[in-house]
């Protein structure tokens, strides 16, 4: 059973979902954005199951941060581009398994995933 997990390290989300996936011995491989950037192909097979609308977090500082013209013109290209250059802007964990990517934690998701 292969898991990838991607995020970064010290956002308290993140360390919600590591614990659970240490606390239920499920084993993974972690990616942390902040040292080995992002996946270009995760990103996108994320944003075609999901929407850019849901991988970018558009409630943290990142998002509020950037142009507004940026903002206004957002779309699945730009949110790519965007999310290579500010992997913060991410939602996160963004967990890929079985070939599909899960945003977010929620136990009970995990639960019902693992």
């Amino acid at each position: 059973m292969s898991v990838e997990i991607y995020g970064i390290k010290n956002c308290d989300t993140m360390k919600k979902a590591l614990k659970w996936l240490d606390d239920q011995r499920v084993s993974y491989v972690f990616h942390d954005y902040k040292k080995e950037g992002t996946d270009a192909g995760v990103l996108k097979k994320a944003i075609a199951e999901h929407g850019w609308e849901q991988v970018i977090n558009r409630r943290g500082t990142t998002w509020r941060n950037l142009p507004e013209d940026i903002k206004e013109n957002m779309d699945e290209t730009h949110a790519l581009e965007i999310a290579q250059d500010n992997p913060s802007i991410i939602k996160r964990p963004l967990l890929l398994h079985k070939n599909t990517v899960f945003l977010g934690f929620s136990e009970a998701v995990y639960t019902e995933i693992f």
